[in-house]
């Protein structure tokens, strides 16, 4: 049985924090999820209430399609990983980068889904 590890969207907030902070405008600490989303999203919204909804969006998004990996691993994925990459093991970390565009790599066979 293979064991999956995976939280899209805890990797696209930490992806989020990172870019704040490289962009020497770190996000105050304690912030929670929704509210570093949400200033995120505030860099080009037209107001906040359009930033809110580009949020609610963005985590709907990454939920779903954590969801159809779950889904389809076994009978899609799986399959894909062995013949593409030769990996063999069963333990599988997917997580969300953007690296000249979204991707979900996954970190032990270095397979990727671009988005």
């Amino acid at each position: 049985m293979a064991a999956i590890q995976m939280d899209l969207y805890r990797d696209w907030i930490d992806t989020v924090k990172e870019v704040f902070r490289g962009s020497g405008h770190p996000l105050p600490a304690g912030l929670s999820d929704s509210e570093a989303a949400l200033a995120y999203f505030m860099q080009t919204a037209k107001d906040e209430e359009e930033a809110q909804s580009l949020s609610v969006q963005n985590e709907d998004r990454l939920k779903e399609l954590q969801s159809v990996i779950l889904t389809n691993f076994e009978s899609v994925i799986l399959p894909d990983i062995r013949s593409r990459t030769g990996y063999t093991g069963s333990d599988f970390v997917f997580k969300w980068i953007y690296n000249k565009g979204e991707h979900i790599i996954e970190q032990h066979s270095s397979y990727r889904i671009p988005l």
